[in-house]
């Protein structure tokens, strides 16, 4: 899709989605595979449109991988995405109104300007003694 990019290890695994600040589509467009932790989407609706009150029904999930979205909300970052053995694959410059979803692999970032972001992923927050620092 125009807007967006995916980006995969040399097996195909999916390592990251991006969705640029000028993505566009109509209706509801999901990114991600329904087996994913996170589930990623951009949602249009016209003005008056209305999305029916709702509640989501308990159930046991088993979440093995951490998966995170950042959304830039001021500023430049570089990302750097690496595979599963730590091997840099690429570097990416996002900037506001860009949104990443960091599927697998590892990452690390630099701010390129002052920066603010979101960042959203699966609780309960376990402190940064789960996290592999490799680089």
């Amino acid at each position: 899709m125009k807007g967006t990019e995916t980006i995969k290890d040399k097996k195909g695994k999916i390592i990251a989605i991006i969705i640029y600040g000028e993505f566009k589509a109509k209706g509801t467009n999901f990114f991600t595979p329904g087996d994913f932790s996170q589930q990623l989407a951009f949602i249009e609706r016209k003005k008056g449109d209305v999305i029916k009150a709702h509640s989501h029904k308990k159930i046991k999930m088993h979440v093995r991988l951490t998966q995170e979205t950042l959304f830039i909300k001021k500023g430049k970052i570089k990302v750097d995405l690496y595979d599963d053995k730590r091997k840099h694959l690429v570097s990416k410059t996002l900037k506001a109104g860009d949104t990443i979803l960091l599927a697998s692999g590892g990452h690390g970032f630099k701010a390129l300007e002052n920066l603010e972001m979101i960042e959203v992923k699966q609780g309960p927050y376990l402190s940064d003694s789960y996290k592999v620092i490799f680089k």
